[in-house]
Protein backbone atom coordinates (compact mmCIF):
# COMPACT_ATOMS: atom_id res chain seq x y z
CA UNK A 1 0.00 0.00 0.00
CA UNK A 2 1.59 3.72 -1.01
CA UNK A 3 1.21 6.64 0.99
CA UNK A 4 -0.83 8.18 -1.76
CA UNK A 5 -3.29 5.32 -1.46
CA UNK A 6 -3.83 5.47 2.03
CA UNK A 7 -4.27 9.30 2.32
CA UNK A 8 -7.34 8.39 -0.42
CA UNK A 9 -9.70 6.86 1.80
CA UNK A 10 -12.52 4.27 0.61
CA UNK A 11 -15.37 2.94 1.35
CA UNK A 12 -16.18 -0.18 2.25
CA UNK A 13 -16.92 -1.80 -0.62
CA UNK A 14 -14.50 -0.01 -2.28
CA UNK A 15 -12.18 -2.05 -0.06
CA UNK A 16 -13.76 -4.82 0.12
CA UNK A 17 -13.30 -5.38 -3.94
CA UNK A 18 -9.64 -3.76 -3.90
CA UNK A 19 -8.73 -6.69 -1.72
CA UNK A 20 -10.43 -9.28 -3.61
CA UNK A 21 -9.21 -8.26 -6.93
CA UNK A 22 -5.23 -7.64 -5.65
CA UNK A 23 -5.61 -4.25 -6.08
CA UNK A 24 -4.24 -1.48 -3.41
CA UNK A 25 -6.32 -0.24 -1.02
CA UNK A 26 -5.91 2.36 2.30
CA UNK A 27 -6.91 -0.48 4.76
CA UNK A 28 -8.64 -3.98 5.64
CA UNK A 29 -12.23 -3.52 6.37
CA UNK A 30 -12.95 -5.15 9.41
CA UNK A 31 -15.94 -7.78 9.08
CA UNK A 32 -17.59 -10.46 10.99
CA UNK A 33 -20.21 -13.19 9.96
CA UNK A 34 -22.52 -12.12 12.86
CA UNK A 35 -23.36 -13.49 16.09
CA UNK A 36 -25.26 -16.23 17.97
CA UNK A 37 -28.70 -14.87 19.80
CA UNK A 38 -27.48 -16.18 23.06
CA UNK A 39 -23.79 -14.16 22.10
CA UNK A 40 -26.38 -11.47 22.07
CA UNK A 41 -28.34 -12.37 25.47
CA UNK A 42 -25.06 -12.50 26.97
CA UNK A 43 -23.61 -9.27 26.36
CA UNK A 44 -27.00 -7.78 27.11
CA UNK A 45 -26.90 -9.35 30.36
CA UNK A 46 -23.41 -8.31 31.22
CA UNK A 47 -25.12 -4.50 29.84
CA UNK A 48 -22.78 -3.96 26.78
CA UNK A 49 -26.65 -3.94 24.84
CA UNK A 50 -29.58 -2.72 25.72
CA UNK A 51 -32.91 -4.99 25.87
CA UNK A 52 -34.22 -3.33 22.58
CA UNK A 53 -31.25 -3.87 20.31
CA UNK A 54 -30.88 -7.26 21.43
CA UNK A 55 -34.38 -8.28 20.66
CA UNK A 56 -34.76 -6.17 17.69
CA UNK A 57 -31.74 -7.59 16.29
CA UNK A 58 -32.09 -8.61 12.66
CA UNK A 59 -28.94 -8.83 10.26
CA UNK A 60 -28.63 -6.10 8.23
CA UNK A 61 -31.07 -3.83 10.17
CA UNK A 62 -29.87 -0.33 12.29
CA UNK A 63 -29.70 -2.19 15.68
CA UNK A 64 -27.34 -4.81 13.89
CA UNK A 65 -25.84 -1.70 12.60
CA UNK A 66 -25.16 -0.41 15.96
CA UNK A 67 -23.74 -2.93 17.96
CA UNK A 68 -21.19 -3.51 15.07
CA UNK A 69 -20.58 0.01 15.54
CA UNK A 70 -19.92 -0.23 19.20
CA UNK A 71 -17.47 -3.41 18.63
CA UNK A 72 -15.70 -1.55 15.87
CA UNK A 73 -16.85 -3.71 13.18
CA UNK A 74 -17.39 -2.39 9.37
CA UNK A 75 -20.06 -4.15 8.75
CA UNK A 76 -21.38 -8.06 8.74
CA UNK A 77 -21.13 -10.06 5.84
CA UNK A 78 -24.41 -11.63 6.44
CA UNK A 79 -26.02 -8.41 6.28
CA UNK A 80 -25.34 -7.92 2.68
CA UNK A 81 -26.95 -10.81 1.30
CA UNK A 82 -29.84 -10.84 -1.50
CA UNK A 83 -31.26 -13.93 -1.53
CA UNK A 84 -34.19 -15.55 -3.92
CA UNK A 85 -36.07 -18.08 -2.51
CA UNK A 86 -34.30 -21.36 -3.69
CA UNK A 87 -35.80 -23.96 -1.44
CA UNK A 88 -39.01 -25.69 -0.65
CA UNK A 89 -41.42 -23.60 -1.42
CA UNK A 90 -43.78 -24.37 -0.31
CA UNK A 91 -42.12 -25.67 2.66
CA UNK A 92 -43.50 -28.52 5.05
CA UNK A 93 -45.27 -27.31 8.55
CA UNK A 94 -43.47 -27.88 11.49
CA UNK A 95 -44.78 -30.24 13.73
CA UNK A 96 -44.24 -31.81 17.24
CA UNK A 97 -44.60 -35.45 16.72
CA UNK A 98 -43.99 -36.76 20.18
CA UNK A 99 -43.13 -35.17 22.77
CA UNK A 100 -40.88 -37.08 26.16
CA UNK A 101 -41.17 -36.36 30.13
CA UNK A 102 -37.65 -35.16 30.03
CA UNK A 103 -38.18 -32.16 27.86
CA UNK A 104 -37.53 -33.64 24.59
CA UNK A 105 -39.92 -33.95 21.63
CA UNK A 106 -39.60 -35.31 17.99
CA UNK A 107 -40.37 -32.57 15.31
CA UNK A 108 -40.93 -32.48 11.69
CA UNK A 109 -39.03 -29.42 10.30
CA UNK A 110 -39.72 -27.09 7.07
CA UNK A 111 -37.59 -29.67 5.41
CA UNK A 112 -39.93 -32.60 6.06
CA UNK A 113 -37.08 -33.66 8.46
CA UNK A 114 -38.11 -35.48 12.00
CA UNK A 115 -35.36 -34.01 14.66
CA UNK A 116 -34.84 -34.17 18.14
CA UNK A 117 -35.77 -30.79 19.88
CA UNK A 118 -35.45 -29.81 23.42
CA UNK A 119 -35.62 -26.08 25.10
CA UNK A 120 -32.48 -24.57 25.71
CA UNK A 121 -30.36 -26.91 23.30
CA UNK A 122 -28.11 -25.18 20.93
CA UNK A 123 -26.17 -27.26 19.10
CA UNK A 124 -26.89 -29.12 15.67
CA UNK A 125 -30.20 -31.27 16.09
CA UNK A 126 -29.92 -34.95 15.75
CA UNK A 127 -32.01 -36.05 12.75
CA UNK A 128 -34.39 -39.56 13.29
CA UNK A 129 -35.99 -39.56 10.07
CA UNK A 130 -36.00 -38.10 6.16
CA UNK A 131 -39.49 -38.35 3.94
CA UNK A 132 -36.97 -38.01 1.14
CA UNK A 133 -35.78 -41.54 0.52
CA UNK A 134 -36.76 -42.93 -2.85
CA UNK A 135 -38.28 -41.53 -6.15
CA UNK A 136 -41.75 -41.61 -4.88
CA UNK A 137 -40.99 -39.13 -2.09
CA UNK A 138 -39.37 -37.43 -4.33
CA UNK A 139 -42.05 -36.62 -7.11
CA UNK A 140 -44.82 -36.92 -5.15
CA UNK A 141 -43.34 -34.61 -1.61
CA UNK A 142 -40.67 -32.59 -3.09
CA UNK A 143 -40.43 -32.34 -6.86
CA UNK A 144 -43.82 -30.03 -6.63
CA UNK A 145 -42.22 -27.65 -4.41
CA UNK A 146 -39.00 -26.70 -6.26
CA UNK A 147 -40.40 -25.69 -9.31
CA UNK A 148 -39.75 -22.14 -10.21
CA UNK A 149 -42.29 -19.19 -9.94
CA UNK A 150 -42.49 -15.00 -9.26
CA UNK A 151 -43.29 -15.38 -5.67
CA UNK A 152 -39.29 -17.07 -4.88
CA UNK A 153 -38.06 -13.57 -6.65
CA UNK A 154 -40.44 -11.02 -4.83
CA UNK A 155 -39.55 -12.72 -1.08
CA UNK A 156 -35.95 -12.03 -1.61
CA UNK A 157 -35.10 -9.04 0.79
CA UNK A 158 -32.91 -6.41 0.29
CA UNK A 159 -31.06 -4.18 3.17
CA UNK A 160 -31.97 -0.75 2.30
CA UNK A 161 -30.65 1.95 4.52
CA UNK A 162 -30.58 -0.90 7.51
CA UNK A 163 -34.02 -1.86 6.49
CA UNK A 164 -35.06 -5.63 5.20
CA UNK A 165 -36.92 -4.62 2.13
CA UNK A 166 -39.12 -7.26 -0.23
CA UNK A 167 -37.85 -7.26 -3.72
CA UNK A 168 -41.15 -6.18 -5.13
CA UNK A 169 -41.50 -2.78 -2.90
CA UNK A 170 -38.93 -0.41 -4.77
CA UNK A 171 -35.48 -2.20 -4.00
CA UNK A 172 -35.09 -3.13 -7.81
CA UNK A 173 -34.15 0.87 -8.64
CA UNK A 174 -31.61 0.38 -5.91
CA UNK A 175 -29.78 -2.97 -6.92
CA UNK A 176 -30.09 -1.24 -10.53
CA UNK A 177 -27.87 1.99 -9.57
CA UNK A 178 -26.19 1.33 -6.26
CA UNK A 179 -22.87 1.88 -7.69
CA UNK A 180 -23.91 4.98 -7.93
CA UNK A 181 -23.39 4.87 -4.00
CA UNK A 182 -19.93 3.42 -2.90
CA UNK A 183 -21.12 2.80 0.59
CA UNK A 184 -23.96 0.28 -0.74
CA UNK A 185 -22.52 -2.63 -0.65
CA UNK A 186 -24.64 -6.11 -1.61
CA UNK A 187 -24.24 -9.96 -2.61
CA UNK A 188 -26.43 -12.44 -4.67
CA UNK A 189 -26.92 -15.56 -2.90
CA UNK A 190 -27.21 -18.53 -5.38
CA UNK A 191 -28.65 -21.07 -3.23
CA UNK A 192 -26.90 -24.35 -2.74
CA UNK A 193 -26.30 -26.91 -5.36
CA UNK A 194 -25.66 -29.73 -2.88
CA UNK A 195 -25.26 -29.40 0.75
CA UNK A 196 -29.36 -27.67 0.67
CA UNK A 197 -29.72 -31.45 -1.12
CA UNK A 198 -28.16 -33.42 2.19
CA UNK A 199 -29.89 -31.34 4.55
CA UNK A 200 -33.15 -32.89 2.83
CA UNK A 201 -31.89 -36.67 2.59
CA UNK A 202 -29.08 -36.69 5.50
CA UNK A 203 -25.50 -37.59 4.71
CA UNK A 204 -26.47 -41.64 4.72
CA UNK A 205 -29.63 -41.45 2.42
CA UNK A 206 -27.82 -38.90 -0.10
CA UNK A 207 -25.54 -42.30 -0.58
CA UNK A 208 -27.75 -44.69 -0.58
CA UNK A 209 -30.18 -43.00 -3.04
CA UNK A 210 -26.38 -42.34 -5.39
CA UNK A 211 -26.02 -46.51 -5.13
CA UNK A 212 -29.70 -47.53 -5.40
CA UNK A 213 -30.51 -45.07 -8.42
CA UNK A 214 -27.93 -42.69 -9.83
CA UNK A 215 -30.83 -41.28 -12.36
CA UNK A 216 -32.84 -40.16 -9.03
CA UNK A 217 -29.67 -38.73 -7.48
CA UNK A 218 -29.25 -36.85 -11.35
CA UNK A 219 -33.12 -35.94 -10.94
CA UNK A 220 -32.44 -34.51 -7.84
CA UNK A 221 -29.56 -32.46 -7.93
CA UNK A 222 -30.59 -31.07 -11.81
CA UNK A 223 -33.62 -30.05 -10.51
CA UNK A 224 -32.09 -27.93 -7.40
CA UNK A 225 -29.69 -26.64 -10.08
CA UNK A 226 -31.84 -25.82 -12.65
CA UNK A 227 -33.81 -23.72 -9.68
CA UNK A 228 -30.86 -22.12 -8.68
CA UNK A 229 -30.01 -20.76 -12.37
CA UNK A 230 -33.88 -19.49 -12.33
CA UNK A 231 -33.98 -17.81 -9.90
CA UNK A 232 -29.89 -15.75 -10.47
CA UNK A 233 -31.21 -15.23 -14.10
CA UNK A 234 -34.61 -13.72 -13.19
CA UNK A 235 -32.82 -11.30 -10.79
CA UNK A 236 -30.02 -10.41 -13.00
CA UNK A 237 -32.61 -10.04 -15.99
CA UNK A 238 -34.15 -7.39 -13.76
CA UNK A 239 -31.43 -5.12 -13.96
CA UNK A 240 -30.24 -5.85 -10.14
CA UNK A 241 -26.23 -5.13 -9.97
CA UNK A 242 -23.98 -7.13 -7.54
CA UNK A 243 -20.65 -6.99 -6.39
CA UNK A 244 -20.47 -10.15 -5.93
CA UNK A 245 -22.28 -13.39 -5.68
CA UNK A 246 -22.09 -16.62 -2.77
CA UNK A 247 -23.18 -20.28 -2.55
CA UNK A 248 -23.81 -22.10 0.35
CA UNK A 249 -23.14 -25.84 0.83
CA UNK A 250 -21.86 -27.33 4.00
CA UNK A 251 -21.10 -30.35 2.45
CA UNK A 252 -17.43 -31.20 4.32
CA UNK A 253 -16.67 -32.20 8.05
CA UNK A 254 -12.91 -31.74 9.32
CA UNK A 255 -11.53 -35.30 7.78
CA UNK A 256 -12.31 -33.66 4.41
CA UNK A 257 -15.90 -33.63 2.19
CA UNK A 258 -19.43 -36.35 2.78
CA UNK A 259 -19.56 -36.78 -0.89
CA UNK A 260 -17.40 -38.32 -3.16
CA UNK A 261 -15.08 -35.47 -4.52
CA UNK A 262 -14.92 -37.18 -8.63
CA UNK A 263 -18.96 -37.41 -7.98
CA UNK A 264 -19.12 -33.70 -6.88
CA UNK A 265 -17.20 -32.68 -9.90
CA UNK A 266 -19.21 -34.58 -11.78
CA UNK A 267 -22.29 -34.38 -11.20
CA UNK A 268 -22.44 -30.43 -9.19
CA UNK A 269 -19.73 -28.77 -11.01
CA UNK A 270 -21.56 -28.20 -14.41
CA UNK A 271 -24.35 -26.43 -12.56
CA UNK A 272 -21.89 -24.27 -10.87
CA UNK A 273 -20.09 -23.61 -14.01
CA UNK A 274 -23.74 -22.17 -15.81
CA UNK A 275 -24.23 -20.33 -12.62
CA UNK A 276 -20.61 -18.77 -12.80
CA UNK A 277 -20.78 -18.56 -16.53
CA UNK A 278 -24.35 -15.91 -16.34
CA UNK A 279 -23.14 -14.47 -13.24
CA UNK A 280 -20.06 -13.18 -15.53
CA UNK A 281 -21.88 -12.18 -17.99
CA UNK A 282 -23.61 -9.01 -15.91
CA UNK A 283 -19.95 -8.22 -14.78
CA UNK A 284 -20.05 -10.35 -11.53
CA UNK A 285 -16.69 -11.71 -11.35
CA UNK A 286 -16.08 -12.62 -7.55
CA UNK A 287 -18.15 -16.04 -6.78
CA UNK A 288 -17.71 -16.83 -3.38
CA UNK A 289 -18.57 -20.53 -1.35
CA UNK A 290 -19.67 -20.58 1.95
CA UNK A 291 -18.61 -24.15 2.92
CA UNK A 292 -17.51 -25.44 6.58
CA UNK A 293 -15.01 -27.93 7.31
CA UNK A 294 -12.03 -29.31 5.49
CA UNK A 295 -12.81 -28.42 2.31
CA UNK A 296 -9.13 -28.84 0.30
CA UNK A 297 -10.43 -31.86 -2.15
CA UNK A 298 -13.42 -29.96 -3.37
CA UNK A 299 -11.81 -26.61 -4.35
CA UNK A 300 -10.44 -27.84 -7.43
CA UNK A 301 -13.96 -28.18 -8.24
CA UNK A 302 -14.58 -24.98 -7.77
CA UNK A 303 -12.10 -23.15 -9.21
CA UNK A 304 -12.52 -25.44 -12.61
CA UNK A 305 -16.62 -24.05 -12.43
CA UNK A 306 -16.02 -20.32 -11.41
CA UNK A 307 -16.30 -20.35 -7.80
CA UNK A 308 -12.66 -18.27 -6.86
CA UNK A 309 -13.64 -17.21 -2.81
CA UNK A 310 -13.37 -19.44 -0.18
CA UNK A 311 -15.36 -18.79 2.89
CA UNK A 312 -15.37 -19.11 6.10
CA UNK A 313 -12.35 -21.02 5.58
CA UNK A 314 -12.76 -22.80 9.33
CA UNK A 315 -9.43 -23.15 11.19
CA UNK A 316 -10.78 -25.94 13.33
CA UNK A 317 -8.52 -28.82 14.70
CA UNK A 318 -7.67 -29.21 10.65
CA UNK A 319 -6.07 -25.70 10.24
CA UNK A 320 -7.91 -24.24 7.81
CA UNK A 321 -5.64 -21.43 5.72
CA UNK A 322 -5.53 -19.65 2.75
CA UNK A 323 -1.81 -19.84 2.25
CA UNK A 324 -1.69 -23.41 1.29
CA UNK A 325 -4.53 -22.97 -1.29
CA UNK A 326 -2.12 -20.09 -2.39
CA UNK A 327 0.40 -21.56 -3.10
CA UNK A 328 -1.08 -24.65 -4.94
CA UNK A 329 -3.33 -21.76 -6.71
CA UNK A 330 -1.54 -18.57 -7.08
CA UNK A 331 -3.80 -16.03 -7.23
CA UNK A 332 -6.49 -17.85 -9.03
CA UNK A 333 -8.47 -18.15 -5.15
CA UNK A 334 -9.37 -15.29 -3.17
CA UNK A 335 -10.49 -16.21 0.81
CA UNK A 336 -13.08 -14.51 2.94
CA UNK A 337 -12.93 -15.57 7.08
CA UNK A 338 -10.24 -17.87 8.13
CA UNK A 339 -9.51 -15.89 11.69
CA UNK A 340 -9.93 -18.18 14.55
CA UNK A 341 -12.61 -17.33 16.55
CA UNK A 342 -11.78 -19.49 19.55
CA UNK A 343 -9.34 -16.78 21.34
CA UNK A 344 -12.09 -14.04 21.68
CA UNK A 345 -13.09 -16.92 24.59
CA UNK A 346 -9.69 -16.06 25.85
CA UNK A 347 -7.28 -13.04 26.56
CA UNK A 348 -5.79 -9.94 24.56
CA UNK A 349 -2.65 -12.04 24.28
CA UNK A 350 -4.63 -14.68 22.28
CA UNK A 351 -5.85 -11.97 20.24
CA UNK A 352 -2.79 -10.48 19.32
CA UNK A 353 -0.93 -13.76 18.64
CA UNK A 354 -4.06 -14.54 16.63
CA UNK A 355 -3.18 -11.14 14.59
CA UNK A 356 -0.04 -11.58 14.44
CA UNK A 357 -0.62 -15.15 13.00
CA UNK A 358 -2.93 -13.58 9.87
CA UNK A 359 -0.43 -10.95 8.49
CA UNK A 360 1.72 -12.77 6.17
CA UNK A 361 -1.81 -14.11 4.95
CA UNK A 362 -3.34 -10.65 4.65
CA UNK A 363 0.23 -9.80 2.36
CA UNK A 364 -0.37 -12.48 0.04
CA UNK A 365 -3.42 -10.36 -1.25
CA UNK A 366 -6.72 -11.36 -2.03
CA UNK A 367 -7.71 -11.99 1.58
CA UNK A 368 -10.08 -10.92 4.12
CA UNK A 369 -9.60 -11.58 7.08
CA UNK A 370 -12.84 -12.67 9.38
CA UNK A 371 -14.05 -14.87 12.01
CA UNK A 372 -14.55 -17.94 10.82
CA UNK A 373 -18.20 -18.23 11.71
CA UNK A 374 -20.52 -16.64 13.88
CA UNK A 375 -19.52 -14.85 17.13
CA UNK A 376 -20.47 -17.84 20.02
CA UNK A 377 -21.38 -17.03 23.64
CA UNK A 378 -18.25 -18.27 25.18
CA UNK A 379 -16.68 -14.32 23.55
CA UNK A 380 -16.18 -11.56 25.83
CA UNK A 381 -16.63 -8.52 24.70
CA UNK A 382 -13.76 -6.92 25.71
CA UNK A 383 -11.78 -9.16 23.27
CA UNK A 384 -13.93 -8.60 20.47
CA UNK A 385 -13.94 -4.89 20.60
CA UNK A 386 -10.23 -5.07 20.79
CA UNK A 387 -9.82 -6.97 17.89
CA UNK A 388 -11.37 -4.60 15.89
CA UNK A 389 -9.29 -1.78 17.73
CA UNK A 390 -5.84 -3.60 16.71
CA UNK A 391 -6.84 -4.78 13.39
CA UNK A 392 -7.85 -1.40 12.21
CA UNK A 393 -4.01 -0.14 13.73
CA UNK A 394 -2.18 -3.17 12.54
CA UNK A 395 -3.76 -3.12 8.64
CA UNK A 396 -3.91 0.54 8.19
Amino acid sequence: MSQDINTTGFTHRARVMRVLNYEQYDRLPIVTMGFWPETLLRWQAEGHLSEEEVKMHREGNRYDRAILGKLGFDFSWEGTFVRPNTRLLPSFKCKVIEEFPDGTRTMQNADGVTVIEKDGLVSIQAEVEHLLKDRRSWEELYLPKLQFSEQRIESALVAIDGVKTPFNEGCLEHLATHGQNDEIYHILHCGSLIGFIRNLTGVVGLSYIYADDEPLFDEIINTVGKLSYQCVENILRRGARFDMAQFWEDICFKNGPLINPNVFREKVGPHYLRITELLRQHGINIVALDCDGCIDTLIPTWLENGVNTMFPIEVGTWGGSIAKWRLKYGEKIRGVGGMDKRVFALDKIAVNREIERLKPLVELGGYIPMPDHRIPPDALWENVAYYCEQMRIEFT
